[in-house]
């Protein structure tokens, strides 16, 4: 028998899976000053179709942990997994690199590291597993970092891919941030050579929906699938065969309301160009 999923995009790095009546959800958060238009988001009524719900926050930044999570166990049985970064005040099983959970017999956790701040999770949900990245990436501020902070950070970067490699992801939820400049996609297209999901939904534009959409559309490969999930409240139907095939339908996505159709707002690409030193390079750099 076929499985059923749906995938939907609230904001940023904020996700939820659906499998039947257990609902998984990702860093969500409502955008600077909560603009994320409430009819697209969860709402109770939403909340109320689930008998499970599973909330994971990666981390402590606002752009990850928005205490709004905090408000919906009124509404539905609710477990949060955090990471122990967070303030004490973030009830819920609290998690570090390495920490294995099983929830229940349908949902089971184990957390990976970050090169930034907190996990990133992979969560198997009726045989099917899913990765969400947090602020797991290649971070290399070429604006303000110099050659050898760039090449410490991709050995970070590759230090952390290293204990996924090999690791059996269906779909990945990654970041492919602009603010990073040219090669905004390189921790986005390592993770898709070294962890191969079968699916990718890029996360952590920062409203750039364009990049992400030409991103999708040049790196996907022959093992990875790329879906630019931009609009707030848009979902993805996945339907999982036995033999493994899964087929994805990208459902239509929401309109939204003419003075949100903005949430947040969209960062300068400067990095692309100007007075900067790396622009025509190829890292990393081996200063060794």
């Amino acid at each position: 028998m076929s499985k059923k999923m749906t995938v939907t995009y609230y904001y940023h790095s904020g996700f939820s899976v659906s499998s039947g009546d257990v609902l998984l959800v990702f860093d969500y958060w409502r955008g600077m000053g909560g603009k994320f238009p409430e009819a697209f988001g969860i709402t109770p009524e939403v909340l109320a179709r689930y008998n499970e719900v599973y909330v994971f926050i990666s981390h402590e930044h606002e752009d990850h942990y928005d205490g709004v999570v905090y408000t919906w166990d009124q509404y539905a049985p609710v477990t949060y997994i955090v990471a122990d970064t967070l303030p004490e005040q973030a009830h819920g099983h609290r998690v570090q690199k390495g920490s294995e959970l099983t929830l229940s017999d349908r949902v089971q956790v184990k957390c990976y590291g970050s090169t930034d701040a907190g996990v990133s999770f992979l969560v198997t949900v009726d045989g099917v597993s899913f990765f969400h990245a947090g602020d797991l990436n290649f971070w290399h501020w070429r604006e303000v970092s110099n050659a050898r902070q760039i090449q410490e950070a991709d050995e970070d970067f590759r230090s952390e891919m290293a204990d996924i490699q090999g690791v059996d992801i269906d779909v990945a939820f990654f970041p492919v941030d602009p603010r990073l400049g040219m090669l905004f996609d390189a921790g986005a297209n390592y993770f898709i050579l070294t962890g191969k999901p079968r699916l990718l939904l890029p996360m952590h534009f920062w409203g750039r929906s364009d990049v992400i959409s030409e991103f999708a559309r040049r790196s996907r490969t022959r093992e990875t699938e790329i879906v630019a999930m931009t609009n707030p409240g848009q979902a993805i139907t996945l339907d999982i065969e036995d033999d493994g095939f899964m087929n994805i339908t990208l459902l239509a996505a929401p309109t939204l309301p003419q003075s949100n159709s903005s949430v947040g707002q969209a960062v300068s690409l400067d990095g692309y160009e100007g007075a900067d030193p790396f622009h025509e390079t190829d890292l990393p750099i081996d200063m060794r």
